[in-house]
């Protein structure tokens, strides 16, 4: 399983959840991070996925595809985050 989906799993966040979350990104990022923190992770755990998720940017695309999503909007909203 992608670290990224073990983690939320970890501290169970539902399906629903997650995808609504990776939707969220896509369609705007900072909406995203509100939510990410909303999902009552501690805060050494949520430190731990962000390290993951900058580190080892690949994974949100794996994650995308297990999810069923389109990587494109990802990337997307990558960028309108980074302007």
């Amino acid at each position: 399983m992608n670290p990224i989906l073990a983690i939320l799993k970890e501290h169970n966040v539902s399906d629903e959840k997650v995808k609504a979350l990776f939707e969220a990104f896509t369609q705007n990022p900072m909406m995203a991070m509100a939510l990410v923190q909303e999902l009552g992770i501690p805060p050494e755990k949520l430190q731990q996925l962000m390290a993951v998720v900058m580190t080892q940017p690949h994974l949100i695309k794996e994650a995308t595809d297990e999810l069923g999503l389109d990587f494109e909007k990802v990337k997307e909203a990558k960028e309108k985050l980074n302007q």
